[in-house]
């Protein structure tokens, strides 16, 4: 069995047809996703890039390998198990192309080929889907007479948003610098509202005032990836592997646009940046919907055993293959746990209805400590309910505390692992505020 495994960095799954979004984002991927297995409420369960990849390829919460937070010093021990190595134990050539490897050791673990064109960009995540493509689709024609595992990293959606300019207007008409938009206010007062400004802002225009033109240029970076997806998926049934090829697509976290505070960023536990697609081509899978919750702890698990490869006891997740294929039915879990330790220091508890956010400090929103959110009522999770609750509220908690405190006892940590890593990308502001005199 070979495998195809694409990651679509910064991709939200509500902003794709698949799931329900309105704009016609994805029609690759929607085609796509009619022949395969699309799970409705894959989480993110550490967040963003750094200990999203390193969840995603241990199968382990970042409680356990140790990669809590963008940017921090904190490496994937060799210990932890690792999805490429495993499936070129199992026999596969295995090739990457991705960048990841050159922001942190440890990515390039498992893989024969190692592909990274971005070496030669000042700023790695300009090499855009097309660039990455002329190097994946003929390693494939090269290889594909091998068993293969090839694992394809597309970066189009993060910042900044920047798509050709034949893309710039798919999804917006209006006047991007109308002064009466006032959606924009209070960018500046973001940690990078006044880095968008000075940098790829000035790219667009003078004086740009609508946020939803910006995020119409997210959903326009999202139409131009999915091209090149489209290219890649037809290349495989080109070379003769439709039916013996797994494909999987999925997205290390999404994007928050500019609700909450948040502008055009990937930081805050709110599902604009938790839930992503998680997509199943298999020979042996029917086509459908999975409806309850699935975690990136279970990426690995799922891929290895739906290849027949040995699923390591030391990967916190779950195979879904049972799920997947109807032979289980209900959740996989009671409940999802997800972190960050970037630009914030949270866990979050989700169920199927409701979401508790617990900070461990405060963050330069001044948001509260301690979040509730009623799902059903109130999707984008934009109305805290934690006094209206308070009894939910304490006993989802409870739940989470104990979740950490278990996982804790397991590694053998005796504190919190986000409060001993401490804030990375958020550092230099809390340090700002401890010294307003210190120049950040």
């Amino acid at each position: 069995m070979n495998v195809v495994f694409i990651v679509v960095d910064t991709l939200r799954a509500d902003h794709l047809g698949c799931y329900g979004y309105e704009r016609p984002t994805s029609p690759n991927l929607d085609t796509f996703a009619e022949t395969a297995v699309v799970c409705d409420r894959h989480l993110a369960t550490a967040i963003p890039t750094g200990p999203s990849f390193a969840t995603i390829n241990t199968g382990q919460y970042s409680i356990r390998h140790g990669v809590v937070s963008h940017g921090g010093g904190k490496e994937i021990p060799r210990s932890a198990p690792w999805m490429p190595e495993l499936f070129l134990q199992h026999g596969l050539t295995t090739c990457a192309v991705d960048n990841l490897a050159g922001w942190r050791a440890g990515y390039d673990r498992g893989y024969e080929f190692y592909v990274d064109p971005t070496r030669k960009r000042t700023l790695s995540i300009n090499a855009d889907s097309r660039e990455l493509n002329r190097r994946v689709v003929p390693w494939l024609e090269q290889h594909h007479g091998e068993d293969f595992y090839l694992f394809v990293h597309y970066w189009d959606p993060h910042t900044p948003y920047l798509p050709p300019r034949a893309y710039r207007t798919l999804f917006y008409k209006g006047d991007p610098n109308d002064p009466k938009h006032t959606s924009l206010a209070g960018m500046e007062e973001h940690p990078l509202g006044r880095t968008w400004r000075d940098t790829w802002f000035n790219q667009l225009g003078p004086n740009i005032t609508d946020a939803n033109y910006i995020e119409a240029l997210y959903d326009a970076e999202i139409r131009y990836c999915d091209e090149s997806i489209g290219k890649l998926l037809k290349a495989v049934e080109r070379l003769g592997h439709r039916d013996d090829t797994m494909v999987v697509v999925t997205g290390d976290h999404g994007e928050l646009m500019y609700r909450h505070g948040v502008f055009f960023d990937h930081h805050g536990l709110y599902d604009g940046n938790l839930r992503v697609p998680f997509i199943v081509r298999h020979p042996d899978l029917n086509t459908g919907r999975y409806t309850f919750m699935t975690e990136h702890v279970d990426v690995a698990p799922t891929m290895l055993d739906l290849c027949g490869a040995e699923v390591p006891a030391a990967m916190d997740g779950v195979s879904l293959a049972p799920w997947l294929k109807g032979e289980k039915t209900g959740p996989v879990r009671p409940f999802s746990v997800s972190q960050e330790c970037t630009w914030q220091m949270k866990w979050c508890l989700r169920t199927e209805t409701h979401k508790f956010i617990l900070a461990r400090e405060e963050d330069f929103y001044r948001t509260p400590m301690r979040e509730l959110y009623d799902l059903r009522e109130d999707p984008g999770e934009f109305a805290n309910i934690i006094d209206r609750e308070p009894d939910l509220a304490a006993d989802l908690e409870q739940k989470l505390e104990g979740w950490i405190a278990a996982r804790m006892r397991e590694c053998g940590l005796t504190e919190d692992p986000l409060v001993t890593a401490g804030l990375s990308l958020g550092k230099g502001w809390k340090e700002q505020r401890a010294n307003p005199d210190l120049a950040v």
